[in-house]
């Protein structure tokens, strides 16, 4: 009995350290992002390439670290990224946001995410602070932005 308690005690030690490694290594909803600077917005329509799944209005937050990175073209460790997509409703000669369809996430750490170019990347699903959208460490979504190595892989940019 003795050694069925120790054993079950290093099991749950053991399988509980690698649950908040793996805690740890994901990235984390961008509370606030919507404070951050508003750097463009877009509307992919039907008939995009990237309709499905991204079909809607964006809209791409960045915090004051991502700033400089776009102003600069290096980001450092602790630049974030928040692409906030929305449904549209076309009504009235006009296109309005609809409903949250997810938030989109770039989190910069040159050292956790150097499998994907120093960046974690995840989804949230609509207005879900904890529904995460991506099951493979965020390699669906680096596979995408490894198209934009030159820009250590941001997708946008400033606006003058």
């Amino acid at each position: 009995m003795k050694n069925f308690v120790l054993i079950s005690i290093f099991c749950f030690a053991v399988l509980g350290g690698i649950w908040i490694a793996n805690a740890e290594d994901k990235v984390p909803y961008p509370d606030g992002y919507r404070n951050w600077v508003h750097v463009k917005s877009m509307v992919i329509f039907p008939g995009h390439a990237l309709e499905d799944p991204f079909g809607g209005i964006h809209h791409v937050y960045a915090n004051e670290k991502a700033v400089s990175g776009l102003k600069s073209g290096k980001y450092q460790d602790g630049s974030v990224l928040a692409f906030d997509l929305l449904e549209y409703i076309e009504g009235g000669n006009a296109l309005q946001e609809g409903k949250r369809k997810l938030v989109g996430v770039m989190e910069k750490n040159s050292s956790k995410y150097s499998a994907t170019g120093g960046w974690g990347f995840e989804g949230f699903a609509g207005k879900s602070k904890t529904e995460r959208l991506t099951n493979d460490g965020g390699k669906s979504c680096f596979d995408c932005h490894a198209s934009k190595k030159s820009t250590d892989y941001v997708f946008s940019k400033l606006r003058d």
